[in-house]
C-alpha cells in the first residue's frame, strides 16, 4: 500500500453515527494524517500498514458488538498488533442501556491488546451517567477508549472529540 497517511482508523458503523464520529476525528487530527476505511469494504488486515490505529465500534443494544464487526471478529485474530500504537472509540447509548454502555469497546480493546497493541487514548468515565461499562480500565477510573453517546449527548461530541485527538497527537508522539 502506498500514498498512505500515518493513522489508519476503522470504523464499522449501521446507523453512520460511527463513520460520522470518524470523519470528526479526521477532520479534527488532519485529513493528511489519516486514512479513513470502513470494516465493512476494506479487510482489517490493512491494519498492518499502520503504526498508529484508531478503531470505532458502537455497542449495540444489550453490550453486542455491530454486525461489521461481529463479521470480521475472528479476522482480527490474523492482525499483528505488535508495537501499534491504538487507540479506539466507541458509541453507546447511556439513558437507553445503562448496563452496557460501551461494553464493544471495551471488548475490542482486550482483543487488540492481547494482540500486541500499545493501548492510548484512555478517556476519563465523569460526566457520563450509566449503571455499568465493560469498557472500564482495570481501577475503573477510565474509559479504554472515548466514550461517545449521540443519542443523548451530542453536543458533547465536538468538544470531547477535541480534546481526545489533542491526547492521542501526544500519545501518539506526532
Amino acid at each position: 500500500m502506498t500514498n498512505r497517511a500515518l493513522i489508519g482508523l476503522f470504523y464499522g458503523s449501521s446507523t453512520c453515527y460511527t463513520e460520522m464520529a470518524g470523519e470528526k476525528i479526521r477532520a479534527q487530527l488532519g485529513e493528511e494524517l489519516v486514512d479513513l476505511f470502513n470494516i465493512n469494504t476494506t479487510p482489517i488486515i490493512t491494519a498492518e500498514f499502520y503504526d498508529y490505529l484508531i478503531l470505532g465500534i458502537p455497542t449495540w443494544d444489550y453490550g453486542e458488538l455491530q454486525e461489521d464487526w461481529e463479521e470480521i471478529w475472528d479476522d482480527i485474530n490474523e492482525v499483528d498488533f505488535t508495537g501499534k500504537k491504538v487507540a479506539i472509540y466507541g458509541l453507546g447509548d447511556q439513558i437507553g442501556y445503562p448496563e452496557w454502555f460501551q461494553d464493544a469497546m471495551g471488548y475490542l480493546h482486550s482483543k487488540v491488546v492481547a494482540r500486541g497493541a500499545i493501548p492510548c487514548g484512555y478517556w476519563s468515565i465523569e460526566d457520563y451517567k450509566y449503571e455499568a461499562s465493560k469498557a472500564h480500565t482495570p481501577d475503573g477510573a477510565q474509559f479504554v477508549g472515548l466514550a461517545l453517546d449521540e443519542e443523548n449527548e451530542f453536543s458533547r461530541t465536538a468538544e470531547r472529540v477535541a480534546a481526545w485527538c489533542a491526547q492521542i497527537r501526544g500519545e501518539f508522539g506526532i
